[in-house]
């Protein structure tokens, strides 16, 4: 089925308003490497993110170790959350995140 623009925009008034109205941002990057394009889009995790789904502090001490281990933290950054996870518990984090989290939560 093809559309002409007055076909769509008697069909679609408002998504046809979102795709060309007033205010329309026109996208004219193109990413190549997809990781970079997931960090872009903060759909890669920060060390944070991955304290906020552990249930205990055995659990985030040992998410620490294996990101310091894998060079994905430095040694000062896990040792500030470390410091952090002791004085002030996991929760100081934030508020646990559950499976399906960004799924829930899709910002505006």
């Amino acid at each position: 089925m093809e559309f002409t623009p007055e076909k769509f925009k008697k069909l679609f008034p408002h998504l046809a308003e979102e795709l060309g109205g007033e205010g329309t941002v026109r996208i004219s990057g193109v990413r190549s490497e997809r990781g970079e394009a997931d960090r872009a889009a903060g759909f890669l995790p920060s060390a944070v993110d991955f304290l906020r789904r552990c249930d205990t502090e055995e659990e985030a001490e040992e998410i620490l170790s294996f990101l310091e281990g894998r060079g994905e933290i430095t040694h000062e950054y896990a040792e500030r959350l470390r410091r952090q996870l002791r004085e002030k518990g996991l929760r100081s984090f934030g508020s646990k995140k559950e499976p399906g989290h960004y799924f829930r939560n899709r910002g505006p």
